[in-house]
């Protein structure tokens, strides 16, 4: 799930917004489910990347389209198409329909892990796939490139006048955010061991949006310390509140938005004091950027 939040915090701060993010969460899953069966790998490391490569292709070509729009417009088409999405995989018989398939157990490098070890291994490897993309991500956002998107965010005619696309950046983000959801889906895939359309369905994109807002954009480590907090919110408000764990969840954001409008991530992010503002608006008035 993190991963899968970290492409929507990445493309929100790029200046796009999504509520179809399970559609390549479920991309990469179904992927990483079918390899066995028609290619006959089964390595994990194989199957992450090419459910992480075969989203970030399925964004390729939805992104010259989709970056035309902006705001509202970009949000409702991604939920479009992701409910075309879930629409086709409840009525294939050949994937299992509304049930879902199972998943074949992952080997890693060609070595089969006994049965009762899976677990942590799976574990060990989502904790360094999850690490690396976060770091890689974060190198993104301090990149030429993770700046013009900043600015694309900001104000994408500037962009332009600028001499940089603005259509490109944010088409770029798009598929990056599919494909850090495609690799998501993916590792979910190989640790459930179980796929269904549910993972392409508007409730599992409101809830990536859900721990997006809860992390803010300005840390990629709050994105992850945000999708485990909501899991511990869960569970406690499934063990305590069984028939409302979704108030709970709902009066949990609501306390998080009203104290923290920017997110978890401003937590610790350093604060402009009063001086640096004055000294900010005098240069702005001196004529230095």
């Amino acid at each position: 799930q993190g991963l899968a939040v970290l492409g929507v915090v990445l493309l929100t701060r790029g200046g796009g917004a999504t509520f179809g993010q399970g559609m390549f969460f479920a991309l990469g899953a179904y992927v990483a489910a079918l390899l066995p069966t028609y290619v006959g790998i089964s390595d994990a490391f194989v199957r992450g990347a090419a459910g992480m490569v075969v989203a970030g292709l399925g964004a390729a070509i939805l992104a010259p389209l989709l970056a035309r729009y902006q705001g509202i417009f970009f949000a409702m088409l991604t939920l479009a198409l992701s409910m075309v999405l879930y629409g086709l995989l409840s009525k294939s018989d050949a994937l299992g329909g509304s049930d879902g398939m199972s998943v074949v157990r992952a080997t890693f490098a060609t070595v089969a892990v006994p049965a009762e070890r899976t677990d942590y291994v799976m574990y060990a490897l989502a904790v360094t796939v999850c690490s690396l993309a976060g770091w890689l991500v974060s190198v993104h956002w301090r990149s030429s490139a993770g700046l013009i998107a900043q600015a694309v965010r900001a104000n994408p005619l500037r962009v332009e006048y600028l001499g940089a696309s603005a259509r490109f950046s944010l088409g770029q983000s798009f598929v990056l955010s599919a494909m850090l959801a495609g690799l998501g889906g993916a590792l979910a895939a190989l640790a459930l061991g179980h796929v269904e359309p549910n993972m392409t369905n508007w409730t599992t994109s409101g809830e990536f949006v859900f721990v997006a807002v809860l992390a803010g954009h300005a840390s990629v480590a709050a994105v992850f310390l945000s999708s485990f907090l909501l899991e511990v919110v869960r569970s406690f408000s499934n063990l305590y509140f069984p028939n409302t764990w979704q108030l709970a969840l709902g009066c949990f954001l609501l306390v998080v938005i009203v104290v923290r409008p920017d997110g978890l991530g401003s937590l610790w992010r350093p604060r402009k004091t009063a001086s640096d503002a004055r000294g900010a608006d005098a240069r702005t008035a001196g004529g230095t950027p």
